[in-house]
């Protein structure tokens, strides 16, 4: 059946850091979709008053103004889009009384937890989040190849062993994201983001070339928490010697592709997205004619 066309009214978005919300809003509104905006002060962009014709501000802890500012402007499905850092929601906010109890009420404090508790309080009060990358699918890339250099044989080797590490600490909600040299694990992300996760394993590479193997959860929920990789980790990768990045095909989205792909292409970065469902082991054939 073809896709039906999404509604274009009653349409909010939650807006974090980074190049996501532009992307988003301009998607939609290619749509002929407006939507109202809540920024999270501690994370979105100013420029985004530039764009978005109804926006609010709140602060990371006020999650009952959020809900309020929602309500007031009609929202029925909102789109969660750039990425809160994990340090930022234990360290430095000041939790509302409703985001407070739900915070008391969770076993466990990752990510997976945490937004999907949001998740479940913004769907009580009548508003669903729904799928991030529904506006941007043509950012999430095929199996395959994406620039002129395949993965040689030794970084072939490397992605074998750092798919079944990253996968290992993607299902635990770890991090997506591991760096390795040498089939030996440098460096994995917990909560300080991936582009800080590959300056860190440069300072223990001793001059290696690294690569960097990013991929989603075994069930990854769409509507949060979907790889991102964007212009500044290609520069992380680059001033840090890493000479290949795999992804998961279809579940990771790339921001300015084809600046991005160029870039690597003129680093002699090799990128490669991976079926997400494929075991690790199966893989060493892809690049072969």
């Amino acid at each position: 059946m073809p896709e039906t066309m999404p509604s274009t009214t009653g349409w909010g978005l939650i807006a974090g850091n980074g190049r996501f919300p532009f992307l988003v809003l301009e998607g939609a509104r290619s749509q002929g979709i407006e939507m109202a905006v809540i920024a999270l002060k501690e994370e979105a962009s100013p420029e985004l008053e530039k764009i978005a014709k109804r926006l609010h501000w709140v602060s990371l802890g006020e999650l009952s103004k959020a809900i309020e500012l929602m309500q007031s402007e009609g929202v029925k499905r909102a789109v969660m889009a750039g990425q809160v850092k994990h340090n930022k929601i234990f360290s430095s906010i000041r939790p509302d009384w409703k985001l407070a109890k739900l915070l008391f009420s969770l076993p466990r404090k990752n990510t997976d937890s945490l937004i999907g508790a949001v998740a479940k309080v913004l769907e009580e009060e009548g508003i669903q989040l729904v799928d991030s990358t529904m506006f941007l699918k043509p950012l999430l890339p095929e199996a395959g190849v994406l620039t002129r250099r395949a993965p040689n044989e030794k970084e072939t080797a490397n992605i074998v062993y750092g798919l079944g590490i990253a996968r290992h600490i993607a299902a635990k909600d770890i991090g997506q994201t591991v760096v390795v040299a040498d089939c030996a694990c440098v460096a994995v992300e917990a909560m300080e983001g991936t582009d800080e996760t590959i300056a860190r394993a440069a300072r223990f590479a001793n001059g290696r070339p690294l690569v960097v193997v990013k991929v989603g959860k075994p069930r990854q929920d769409m509507r949060f928490d979907v790889p991102v990789v964007g212009l500044p980790t290609v520069e992380s990768m680059k001033m840090a010697g890493a000479t290949a990045l795999a992804i998961d095909a279809n579940r990771t989205l790339l921001f300015d592709r084809e600046k991005l792909i160029a870039m690597a292409d003129e680093s002699g970065i090799s990128i490669q997205a991976f079926p997400s469902a494929e075991p690790a082991g199966d893989i060493r054939g892809m690049n072969k004619e």
